[in-house]
């Protein structure tokens, strides 16, 4: 996956620290309702189109263009699905870094376009009924996204505060 300047430019600076940064992710349907996924080219697991949010971009944006760049594919944002983040956002890249994402996610349809891989980041890109998707490799965190979803379709998602004030 290649890393963004910003990233680099701080990296350089805190070297492996965590780092914590906002992304965006799609979930884009096509008109039989069958979800879009792209398969991490390192790997092999299937999860939705997402990236990290550059400074100064919306997270509209974002989502927009990582679901072109990452599986070919241009689609026009509906709703917000929910925010997440937490120990299924985070990892341990092989150099050491270490990353942490909350994590803005959309659902979408589609405009036009061709699923493919990028061949970069994405080796893959197809729609899948949700029967299909049960039977797939997934990433661990996209599989978190879609129970919680299962629970409250109709609204936004996020995972209830549990921080409370100290009383002196």
């Amino acid at each position: 996956m290649p890393i963004p300047d910003f990233i680099q430019s701080l990296r350089s600076k805190i070297g492996t620290e965590l780092l914590q940064v906002p992304t965006a992710m799609v979930f884009a349907y096509d008109d039989n309702g069958s979800l879009l996924l792209v398969q991490d080219k390192s790997s092999g697991r299937w999860g939705p189109p997402s990236g990290i949010i550059d400074p100064h971009e919306l997270p509209s944006d974002a989502a927009v263009r990582e679901t072109w760049e990452e599986a070919g594919v241009f689609v026009e944002l509906t709703r917000i699905l929910g925010v997440f983040a937490g120990e299924h956002f985070s990892g341990v890249y092989s150099n050491g870094d270490q990353l942490a994402v909350v994590s803005t996610v959309f659902a979408a349809r589609v405009i036009r376009g061709t699923p493919r891989g990028d061949g970069e980041e994405t080796s893959d890109a197809r729609f899948f009924s949700p029967a299909e998707i049960d039977t797939l490799p997934c990433q661990l965190y996209f599989l978190v996204i879609r129970k919680a979803l299962s629970q409250s379709p109709s609204y936004a998602y996020f995972k209830p505060a549990t921080w409370q004030p100290i009383e002196a």
